[in-house]
């Protein structure tokens, strides 16, 4: 698989703004849960591609930045370097804080 073009902060702004029906210029530069819920949704549909992030990489998401960041990194690895190896890792973390992520 040939790795994404990098994700601009602008491509971030503009599908925050699309979150809350604004102008990109309006988005604050924090990011809340379910707006970094919808983003990545949001990513996954514009990219094709599934993103998966493990819990370290979520709590690491604050803001447009941290955002911009680690669609970058996921977007830039290949299905084998993803934070969810299998599955099955996924399914057992069906329970508890995990369970409501993407």
């Amino acid at each position: 698989m040939t790795a994404q073009p990098p994700v601009t902060r602008q491509e971030v702004l503009e599908m925050l703004a699309a979150y809350g029906d604004r102008a990109p210029q309006a988005v604050d530069e924090l990011v809340g849960s379910l707006e970094l819920t919808w983003l990545i949704s949001e990513a996954e549909q514009r990219y094709g591609r599934e993103i998966r992030l493990s819990d370290e990489r979520l709590d690491a998401v604050r803001t447009v930045d941290d955002v911009v960041r680690v669609l970058g990194e996921v977007l830039g690895e290949s299905d084998s370097q993803a934070d969810y190896p299998s599955e099955a890792l996924r399914e057992s973390s069906g329970s508890g804080a995990g369970a409501a992520r993407p």
